[in-house]
């Protein structure tokens, strides 16, 4: 199995037969088809293959996961799979925008006084804020409640989170399977169950992991200064702009983080009780991948996966939130007078239950989701729309205007932020949605994705070259060098990537993302 089993369908799509079945829709030009390993393919296939799984897609980004690649979507009218979310639950970027004009950022002792005011707040990876004198002050009792709750008012207020920010999340709260949240649902039931079980061993640990509420993670976790450039200058650009809260020539902030400790522990967890299951009841693999296990829809194994789901993203929400109000407050002790806005916030390793149509794809055989188990099940327009669960892992919403989804929300009448980071060299970007989005239920790429393993970008990569196109871009990083493992060429070229997304019809590009400034580990393994 390579790239060469793909039969091309346009200038950036094509499909990956599967005997039996609708194919997996591919994403990506004849350049990003080559960089698709024999494995991630052959996950691919394997995912297609799984019990309940309707329709695949893989995206530009695609690389080797565990059980499913990281750059693809699985949609199911019936099952649950907890690969396609991973480890670093609801892992997910937030942009936020200051009033300030980004020429102010010239200076470089400027911008170390940033990243030190950033530091003094926030912890890297596995570092501890214990030491940090400016770190948010919390109890256990706030951060339980962030937890039951998401980025509720009471939480926002407990937390110092601006509450308008609640309204600039694609989800700022999940709920337990009921519907209940808070004190007394079942939210609270299940988490209460899994202290009974000492799944975090001990009160200390527990209270260890509420403690990084605020913090980024290790690997490909970043915190990141931007100038702002529009795509162009064209009046519906200026437009979404606008609209998104974007003000080109100023600097912003990009974070990419997730459900930390806290979330890992809830998935690592899943995934073992599920193996478990499958072993005790002589379940086989789907295709003899441990990782592949999932939860038939109405059974306990289906409601408690999905109950430490919404649990693991209430807490990425709230860290999230909290970390762009550390970075407001940072900026604000070294420029006084700066404000900022919540731009979006959205995930890109979840599952959520969503409208899907039948409308015809490229190979003329419907958007190949086989939804018939849902029948009567309608979207939430009442119309002919049927309600799947998409699971995406490392892909992202794709929502165009006059998306239900977006229906009471800022973006409805343009689609929302799509977030997706590149590279501190060559930028990332803010996308917005298109109508062919339908045809990949509505999700693209979360990135540039991995070209070279963590320990193949070891070897091949120098330190002296990678830190020198930092000094040529005038990027400054708070590490004393640069990761290796995460240094710009290990990843795919950017551009191609966001060409195939725009070639085929996915989305269009509103503004480049320039690095001024970039926080990261350098000392802890990946997240997710």
């Amino acid at each position: 199995m390579n790239y060469l089993n793909i039969i091309p369908k346009g200038p950036a799509t094509g499909i990956l037969p599967v005997e039996g079945l609708t194919p997996v829709q591919v994403i990506g030009n004849e350049k990003i088809r080559k960089t698709l390993e024999d494995e991630c393919l052959q996950q691919i296939i394997n995912t297609r293959r799984a019990p309940g799984i309707s329709a695949v897609v893989l995206n530009p980004d695609a690389h080797i996961g565990f059980g499913a690649p990281i750059g693809c979507v699985m949609v199911s009218p019936d099952h649950i799979y907890p690969a396609p979310v991973g480890v670093d639950v609801k892992c997910s970027m937030s942009l936020l925008q200051f009033d300030l004009p980004t020429d102010a950022l010239a200076e470089k002792p400027l911008r170390r006084a940033l990243i030190n005011a950033i530091e003094a707040r926030t912890a890297t990876g596995r570092q501890s804020t214990k030491q940090l004198k400016k770190a948010p002050k919390f109890s256990d009792a706030d951060a339980e409640l962030a937890i039951l709750e998401g980025a509720s008012e009471e939480v926002c207020e407990r937390l110092g989170i601006p509450q308008e920010w609640r309204g600039r999340c694609e989800d700022f709260q999940h709920t337990a399977q009921d519907g209940t949240f808070g004190e007394g649902s079942a939210l609270q039931e299940r988490l209460e169950f899994l202290k009974s079980e000492k799944l975090f061993r001990s009160q200390e640990a527990y209270s260890t992991r509420l403690r990084q509420l605020g913090t980024y993670g290790g690997g490909n976790h970043f915190g990141e200064c931007e100038d702002v450039v529009l795509a162009d200058e064209t009046p519906e650009t200026r437009h979404l702009a606008d609209v998104f809260g974007l003000k080109p020539g100023c600097a912003a902030f990009l974070s990419h983080c997730g459900s930390r400790g806290f979330g890992n522990l809830l998935a690592t967890n899943q995934f073992r009780l599920l193996r478990d299951h499958f072993e005790r009841w002589h379940i086989p693999f789907p295709s003899g991948e441990r990782d592949l296990v999932y939860a038939p829809i109405g059974t306990p194994e289906a409601e408690n996966y999905l109950n430490d789901m919404a649990l693991a993203g209430n807490f990425a929400t709230v860290n999230h939130l909290l970390l762009n109000r550390i970075v407001l407050e940072a900026f604000q002790e070294v420029l006084p007078g700066v404000e900022g806005k919540l731009v979006y916030y959205i995930s890109h390793n979840f599952v959520r239950r969503e409208p899907v149509t039948e409308n015809k794809s490229e190979n003329g055989s419907g958007n190949e989701c086989e939804i018939g188990s849902e029948i009567g099940n309608r979207g939430p327009n009442g119309d002919g729309n049927r309600m799947v669960y998409v699971h995406r892992k490392g892909a992202t919403c794709a929502f165009p205007a006059g998306h239900a989804m977006l229906k009471n929300t800022p973006f409805y009448e343009t689609g929302h932020p799509i977030l997706l980071p590149g590279n501190p060299t060559s930028g990332s970007s803010v996308m917005v949605a298109l109508p062919d989005a339908e045809k990949t239920f509505y999700s693209i790429n979360h990135g540039a994705g991995r070209i070279l393993g963590r320990r193949a970008a070891k070897k091949a990569l120098d330190q002296k070259t990678v830190n020198g196109e930092f000094d040529s871009a005038d990027i400054l990083t708070n590490c004393r060098q640069y990761p290796l493992d995460e240094a710009p060429a290990a990843y795919k070229d950017f551009n191609d990537v966001l060409h195939s997304v725009q070639d085929a019809g996915l989305a269009r590009e509103v503004a480049r993302l320039h690095a001024r400034f970039v926080i990261k580990d350098a000392s802890s393994p990946a997240d997710d």
